[in-house]
This record gives C-alpha cells, sequence and structure tokens, in this order.
C-alpha cells in the first residue's frame, strides 16, 4: 500500500517532537496523519475514534497518562490490528525488551526507533507495513485418538513419512530433506502429528512411530537413488529410540535392506533432549557420528543450552527453531537472537539450517547473516517421496 494511502497516528507528549514526526512522515509522502499528546486520547484513536482507521500509530515510549507499555497492551487486549512503531530515549537495551514485550502481546509491531528519531529510520520500518487480515476463524481441533487407534494405523501401514526440502543459501542447491510424520487416515484424511504424538508418548511406544518412519525413510532415499537423485535425508527420533540397545544393530540392518550407505541419513534430537548428561545417550550419539550418519540438534534455542555441553556434543548441524527466524528481518529482537545462534553455529564448526523461512524477506535475511541452509513454506511444504522428482525440476528452473 502507497504511504500515502495510510492514516498515521503520532502520539508523543512533547508538541515539537509531534510535529517534527508529522513533518518527517509528511516528507516521506504521508498525506493523513493524527497527532495526540497522551497514551489516553491515542487509545480512543486507535480503537475506533477516527475514521479511516489508524493504519501505523508512531508511539512515544514516555507518554503522559498512559505509557506506552500500558498503551501496548491494551492494543493487544482490543486486537488492534494498526502497526506500531515504538520510539524512546532509553537506549537499544530497553527497547529490545519492549519489543519482546510487544511481540509476547500480540501487538503488530513494526520496530523501536532509539531517539533522535531520523527519515531514513522511520522509512526502513514503513517498509516492514502490511495491512493485517481480521483475525482468522479458529481452526478445527485436530482429531484425537485412543493408543488402540493408533497402534492399528502403524499396523495397518498407514503412517508415512512427507519430506520438507532444505536448500544450500549461497548456490540455491537442495542439500537434504527432512521427514515429517503422516496419517493417512481412512476417515479424517492426511493428520499431522498433533493427532496422535501425545498418545504415543504418554503409552511410551514413540518408537514405534520412529521405527515405521525410519524404515520408510531409508527406502525413500534408495527410490530417490534409483532415480539419479543422491540425495540425505535426516529423521526426527525420540531419545527414548535411540537409547534402545539394539539401536545400533537395528539401523544397520535397515540400512543394509536397502542399500543406503549412512552418509546419506541424519538423525535430529531437540535440544531439550541432548541437555543431559547420560553417558548412554551420548555414547549413543558418539557411534551414529563415527557410523558416518549426521546429526542434528533440531528446534535450537527454545530449551536452556548448557553450552558447555553442547560443544561436547558430536553434532553436525544445529537447526535453528522457526520462532528464531519467521519474521527476524522485521524484528530486532528476533533478529538478535538468530545472529547469536548462527555465531555459536560458526565457532561450534556446525553447519546451520535455519527452519522457517516463510517469505522471500526471510530468505535474503538468513542468507545475509551467513546462515548455511534453509527451510520453510517459502521452499516447499512437505510432501510425498513420490512428489519430489517433479518439484526438483520446478525448483532447478525456478532457481
Amino acid at each position: 500500500m502507497e504511504i500515502g494511502q495510510l492514516h498515521f497516528l503520532v502520539a508523543d507528549g512533547d508538541p515539537l517532537q509531534r510535529e517534527a514526526l508529522a513533518a518527517m512522515l509528511t516528507q516521506l509522502g504521508a498525506g493523513h496523519i493524527t497527532q495526540v499528546p497522551d497514551g489516553h486520547n491515542a487509545l480512543r484513536d486507535f480503537t475506533g475514534g477516527l475514521a479511516p482507521a489508524v493504519d501505523i500509530g508512531i508511539i512515544d515510549l514516555v507518554l503522559p497518562g498512559m505509557d506506552g507499555l500500558e498503551l501496548i497492551r491494551r492494543l493487544a487486549d482490543m486486537q488492534c490490528r494498526a502497526g506500531i512503531i515504538i520510539i524512546g530515549a532509553l537506549g537499544p537495551t530497553v527497547l529490545l525488551s519492549v519489543e519482546t514485550l510487544a511481540q509476547a502481546y500480540g501487538t503488530h509491531l513494526l520496530g523501536t526507533i532509539d531517539k533522535p528519531v531520523t527519515a531514513a529510520k522511520v522509512a526502513e520500518l514503513l517498509a516492514h507495513y502490511a495491512p493485517q487480515a481480521e483475525a482468522p476463524a479458529q481452526r478445527a481441533a485436530a482429531p484425537q485418538f485412543a493408543f488402540d487407534e493408533v497402534a492399528r494405523g502403524l499396523r495397518a501401514g498407514e503412517f508415512d513419512p512427507y519430506f520438507q526440502p532444505k536448500i544450500e543459501l549461497a548456490s540455491g542447491r537442495v542439500e537434504g530433506l527432512e521427514m515429517f510424520a503422516r496419517w493417512r487416515h481412512p476417515e479424517h484424511g492426511v493428520l499431522e502429528p498433533a493427532s496422535f504424538m501425545a498418545v504415543l508418548a504418554e503409552n511410551q511406544r514413540i518408537d514405534f512411530l520412529d521405527w515405521a518412519m525410519i524404515e520408510k525413510t531409508v527406502a525413500a532415499c534408495r527410490t530417490l537413488h534409483d532415480q539419479n537423485i543422491p540425495i540425505s535425508f535426516s529423521i526426527n527420533v525420540d531419545p527414548g529410540t535411540l537409547a534402545h540397545p539394539q539401536f545400533m544393530e537395528q539401523i544397520d540392518a535397515c540400512l543394509a535392506r536397502h542399500d543406503v550407505e549412512a552418509a546419506y541419513i541424519a538423525f535430529e534430537i531437540s535440544e531439550s533432549a541432548v541437555l543431559t548428561t547420560d553417558p548412554r545417550l551420548l555414547e549413543r550419539l558418539l557411534r551414529l557420528r563415527m557410523a558416518g550418519f549426521g546429526l542434528a540438534i533440531d528446534d535450537y534455542g527454545t530449551g536452556r543450552s548448557n553450552l558447555q555441553l553442547l560443544a561436547r556434543i558430536p553434532f553436525s548441524e544445529l537447526k535453528i527453531d522457526r520462532s528464531f527466524v519467521d519474521g527476524a528481518s522485521k524484528k530486532s529482537a528476533i533478529g538478535t537472537v538468530l545472529r547469536s545462534c548462527l555465531g555459536l553455529a560458526r565457532s561450534l564448526d556446525r553447519r546451520s539450517v535455519a527452519v522457517g523461512v516463510e517469505t522471500k524477506q526471510d530468505w535474503d535475511f538468513v542468507q545475509g547473516l551467513g546462515c548455511n541452509y534453509a527451510q520453510g513454506y517459502y521452499i516447499a511444504k512437505p510432501m510425498p517421496v513420490q512428489d519430489f522428482p517433479a518439484w526438483l525440476k520446478d525448483w532447478a528452473e525456478f532457481f
């Protein structure tokens, strides 16, 4: 949307500052600007006091009557969809915390600006603005099943792996496929893990699903290799599955059945699962690496990592959780965490994967930060293995 079509609200207790901000917006092409001197008037105008409605608000953190923090909370409570820019003279550390607070409340935050405010800083944040649609209708809850029904589906072979491509950012080359479990339910169609993981965990039988997916994923690897697509696969596994005394023998037998080398298979373990000093799990991870398998720490950033322990675990890849990737280019607080994660991966000489790349802006941002690989809906949704060759051909033409 052109800036001249937007309605701006400037909330600042200092009349000279308000005028200066309004002049900046005019310089940038804005034609409809409302000025208010305090938080109470800002709240009134944001939530229906003006026509047309406010599209973007520039709010001083220190406002008379109702300060910027309370205004952020009140706007979130009222599900205000206006874009918000917070300005203040309290330094970047405080503003970073303000961003975190605004995001926690669910405010449509475009960013923060440490004073003095300049037209260039404002223009940079305005470039992030996109109108928010009405809140979507709540999605139907995923159907839930008893353990016996899930076990029946596993015995019947109704569970299949779907695969999402992993792309090397520097070259655009497809470097691997990550497995996601799906249930082809005879009545409910294709179901995601929300319908079956909890009941498997409650009954301590995630290994049933893990082994079904390992077997079918290794078979899929063979299928693509036979089509002259020598690509690697990664498989999420529960630590309990890895801890089984016969795991190494079983995985070796699986690879032998399908004539697949260990170098083409990587196992992904969640960050919280590897934050342990259990020597049996650490030994299993070490044996996997010695045998040539890849190891990835998944959902990195969601746990409370012991960095010394992380440095000792023989993982080859650090997969950064989507909560630190999607939208990181627009939100400096998230971007700061993402940079930190990438720096850790580089310092430990591990490959980095940004999970949750949903837009070209996300792609460009993580690429600019030097991330090695990317996954997300901007690239592709998880797909059955038989759909991958056609997708790969399309990707090669696109990139």
